[in-house]
């Protein structure tokens, strides 16, 4: 058959199959929806079911109790819903919002932005300890891996809170730390560490570090090494071949790692109320004397709705982050 013929039925051929192909998907469309199951639906429910319950619900009951007002009944708020001679009224308080803003000793905006200091930094120091850590766990043996993530993780097996009390005792003026420091003779008087912003830093660090660490490993596992070494070889210096190559590869572990330590670090209690001095008030010391010192919900509410508004904001941008990313892949 000459050349011109083929090529004219080949391009008549492609031209038959694209003019039927929209109807040949919408066929297996149909197909893959009637094999679906009721157990694919579940388990596509089931994490929506899961938000609406236990993040949906609550927030939407903290929402309507800030805009209600503090009375002395049980529960200690006013109902926002009314109904007076078979008219329903709806009355929508928001002072409890306006008096964050307004304070006159500036309480709550100082405690916030105490919390964000505190918070940031504390996942800045969780990023550069935990990357060695990180990179160590990725290119050590399998064996000598086991027994390092065992480390890593046996502490997350005691109880929160009497970690935190170890560190009281570490930290004291009469404790471990001091005690040894004396001795190698670092410091001629014990050093003030306990009640002070540095316990409050170390708490957290020590606390939140293996959030940090495991996302970092997951993302220096899947590293293309190749890439590395091409750096080197057309010259490239190792901090430039660090921040180039490594670190755009392993970003989705950076910011995965950040959230994980960020987000609970911003709310904490316990490790600032037991280490932290009367100066380190942040947001979740306000909360609970709000709560229960003060018995205000409706203000208490308020101030956990405009902190939950703050996390938002490096939720989307790190959801955004994970959606470009995945458009270049």
């Amino acid at each position: 058959m000459p050349t011109g013929i083929a090529g004219s039925s080949a391009l008549l051929r492609r031209r038959r199959l694209a003019r039927f192909a929209p109807k040949r998907r919408k066929k297996e469309i149909k197909v893959l929806v009637q094999e679906t199951t009721w157990r694919d639906w579940a388990l596509v429910a089931l994490p929506y079911l899961w938000m609406l319950l236990f993040f949906l619900m609550p927030f939407l009951i903290i929402f309507k109790i800030s805009m209600s007002v503090t009375e002395i009944a049980i529960p200690p708020y006013s109902p926002i819903v009314t109904f007076k001679e078979g008219a329903m009224q709806i009355i929508l308080h928001l002072e409890n919002y306006t008096s964050i803003f307004t304070d006159e000793d500036g309480t709550y905006l100082k405690s916030y932005l105490k919390s964000l200091q505190v918070a940031f930094f504390s996942t800045l120091l969780c990023l550069l300890i935990g990357y060695p850590i990180a990179w160590a766990l990725a290119n050590c043996k399998t064996a000598t891996r086991n027994v390092l993530f065992m480390l890593i993780i046996m502490p997350s097996w005691t109880s929160f809170v009497v970690r935190i009390y170890a560190w009281m005792t570490l930290l004291k003026r009469d404790g471990l730390i001091n005690d040894i420091l004396m001795v190698l003779g670092i410091i001629d008087e014990p050093l003030h560490m306990l009640q002070t912003d540095f316990a409050v830093y170390v708490g957290i660090v020590y606390c939140y570090l293996p959030y940090m660490v495991l996302p970092l490993f997951t993302a220096l596992m899947k590293v293309d090494y190749t890439l590395i070494e091409a750096a080197y070889d057309l010259g490239c210096r190792p901090v430039r071949t660090f921040f180039s190559v490594l670190v755009p590869q392993t970003r989705s572990g950076i910011m995965a790692g950040s959230m994980l330590v960020f987000i609970p670090a911003l709310g904490e209690y316990v490790i600032p109320e037991l280490l932290g001095g009367k100066g380190s008030i942040l947001i979740g010391r306000i909360l609970w004397q709000e709560f229960f010192n003060n018995r205000d919900w409706p203000l208490a509410s308020a101030v956990a709705i405009v902190m939950l508004t703050i996390l938002a904001i490096p939720i989307v941008y790190f959801l955004k982050s994970q959606r470009k990313a995945r458009e270049r892949v």
